[in-house]
């Protein structure tokens, strides 16, 4: 089994806070410096891409009963009443 490095999502957590902050002193914006922006995309990218791994593997553990055979019989209701 792959073993999988925690991710830091404090900025994500950090930039929530902000904005919860914001909203609730009625702010009409909500300005981050460069480090924070950088920091916050950053982890985004980070979470995305792990994300997207994840679904890929599900994906491909879900395909690999794509060869299983279905049959399906049609007898146009007959014997229904």
């Amino acid at each position: 089994m792959q073993n999988v490095e925690p991710l830091n999502t404090l900025p994500i957590q950090q930039f929530i806070q902000q904005v919860k902050q914001a909203d609730a002193g009625r702010q009409k914006e909500l300005r981050l410096t460069i480090d924070q922006a950088k920091n916050l995309a950053f982890t985004l990218g980070s979470v995305m891409a792990r994300m997207e791994g994840d679904l890929e593997k599900l994906v491909s553990e879900n395909n690999s009963g794509a060869n299983e055979v279905i049959q399906i019989s049609m007898d146009a209701g007959a014997g229904w009443k």
